[in-house]
């Protein structure tokens, strides 16, 4: 997996990140629904269900996801460094006119800053995944401490944010996994998510040629990396706007990664 670099937006990230306590997960009254939405067939909400009041999360697999619940022809649109009060509502838009459902994944300072999108994602029935509270993509390099404190910290701010839904999946910034994340974001019912195709989108190479990745890399597996935050990201609208109409084209289906 490719790692970004550069990111002066990140610095901004980590620097707001300072001071936030380490090991503060707090256990949900929520919890996501795992069951397939095919395009459109999902009411808002539909990403999660209650669950008993303190129930603890149940472990899922530690191996990184990349599949689709739809199987062969599925395609899972994930949305990363979210959410942004400029891009994620217009990603949100398209997403809803295409009656497609994505997995968001979220740093933690920007959910916590935006609880309002966060609740809006998962009102219209696509999931959350925790990306960390500062988007270190040297995680991997880190101290267990550190890292646990990244995810488990990032994923109380994504579940406060949204009023209780969880995330289901943990990406590791620029793919900065290790044994040890893995095994921790799995015990707290996140699947490590992994991607087959990136768009680029983050370093802004134009609508067309984030566009003509996906159509050259589609088959290459079906998940599918863009981005919502972290500067101007109106290519990945105009691309999201051509890309799933010709998916479907394709006789593509669009799910979730597998859990």
């Amino acid at each position: 997996m490719a790692r970004h670099g550069g990111r002066g937006w990140y610095g901004r990230v980590l620097a707001a990140a300072v001071g936030v306590t380490a090991m503060a997960a707090a256990t949900s009254v929520w919890s996501a629904q795992a069951g397939p939405v095919d395009a459109g067939k999902a009411g808002a909400g539909a990403s999660a269900r209650p669950s008993a009041a303190g129930a603890a999360p149940a472990r899922v697999s530690v191996d990184i996801a990349h599949a689709s619940d739809h199987g062969a022809r599925g395609v899972n649109i994930t949305i990363d460094d979210g959410p942004d009060p400029e891009w994620t509502p217009q990603v949100l838009q398209v997403l809803r006119e295409n009656g497609v459902k994505a997995t968001f994944c979220m740093v933690g300072t920007q959910a916590q800053a935006h609880p309002d999108l966060v609740k809006a994602v998962v009102a219209d029935g696509h999931r959350l995944c925790d990306h960390t509270v500062s988007h270190d993509t040297a995680m991997d390099t880190k101290a267990d401490s550190y890292q646990s404190q990244q995810i488990l910290d990032a994923e109380r701010m994504i579940t406060e944010a949204s009023g209780g839904v969880r995330p289901m999946y943990y990406r590791a910034p620029g793919g900065a996994f290790t044994p040890y994340s893995r095994d921790l974001a799995a015990s707290r019912g996140m699947r490590p998510l992994g991607w087959n195709v990136d768009t680029k989108d983050f370093e802004r190479p134009g609508t067309a040629a984030i566009v003509a990745t996906v159509k050259a890399e589609v088959s290459n597996g079906p998940t599918v990396l863009f981005h919502d935050a972290g500067g101007d990201r109106s290519q990945t609208v105009a691309a999201l706007r051509e890309v799933l109409p010709w998916l479907r084209e394709q006789d593509y289906s669009f799910g979730f990664p597998v859990r």
